[in-house]
């Protein structure tokens, strides 16, 4: 072991922020400086550069891909989709997985449909049918009424649900509900409460349309996407793309 290295060395300690100029932060060293000044010149050299390039810029230059750049509170945004970041084959399995959620949710909304139509019984939707009644002569047709043959008030006549008769409206507890509420208004409450059931299962039924649309959209570009050569048959205008592959021989 050399004398020197036995001999123990005095630690130099950084030099710290004076007490004066703590206010400042700490004290910069060269090493820091080095890194400002390298960043500095940077941002300097690519401010001249573009500089230089709008002096020297052709106002009547164009380009195609100007047509698809788009720019938002000034600055252009460039496209965050690449092409071709993903093969063939994990595009198709992509697909596949979308097709499965699409058909998970179309399922779902097939069940809440059938749980509505189960609730509503399609409770006072206007019939496409009559009701028929037989008599006996002519007079019989021209004095016959109907609130008096149903034994239902005339303004509940047109109702297709929840149709009493005079004689249990005549009872106290059916003339006023537990809220204390009017005939009147106890019908018109019930009449809200249906529309609106029905107006959601319209809602429902669209989406569930949409969502077989969508599935069958990407059901038929996932086919497309197999190997082979193939020669496209559906017409136009026509929702679902399809294909006939060309027979090719197996080894």
């Amino acid at each position: 072991m050399a004398l020197k290295d036995s001999v123990k060395k005095r630690t130099h300690k950084e030099r710290s922020q004076p007490s004066s100029r703590r206010k400042y932060g700490l004290l910069e060293k060269k090493k820091d400086y080095l890194l400002r000044a390298k960043d500095f010149h940077k941002k300097e050299a690519a401010i001249k550069i573009l500089r230089r390039k709008a002096e020297e810029k052709n106002p009547d230059e164009f380009y195609f891909a100007m047509e698809k750049s788009r720019t938002k509170d000034g600055v252009h945004v460039a496209p965050t989709a690449q092409a071709n970041a993903y093969t063939a084959d994990e595009i198709r399995l992509m697909k596949t997985q979308d097709v499965g959620y699409l058909t998970l949710k179309s399922q779902a909304e097939k069940g809440k449909i059938e749980k509505l139509k189960e609730n509503l019984h399609l409770l006072g939707k206007s019939a496409s049918n009559t009701h028929t009644v037989f008599v006996d002569s002519e007079q019989d047709v021209a004095s016959f009424d109907p609130s008096q043959h149903f034994d239902t008030p005339a303004e509940l006549l047109e109702r297709r649900f929840n149709r009493p008769r005079t004689s249990q409206l005549a009872e106290p507890i059916v003339v006023s509900s537990t809220k204390g509420e009017s005939l009147e208004k106890a019908t018109s409450r019930a009449t809200k409460s249906s529309k609106r059931a029905y107006e959601e299962l319209e809602h429902r039924y669209a989406r569930e349309r949409a969502l077989a649309r969508t599935r069958d959209h990407l059901q038929g570009q996932r086919k497309g996407m197999a190997p082979g050569r193939k020669v496209k048959v559906s017409k136009r205008g026509q929702s679902v793309k399809q294909f006939r592959w060309k027979a090719e021989r197996k080894r």
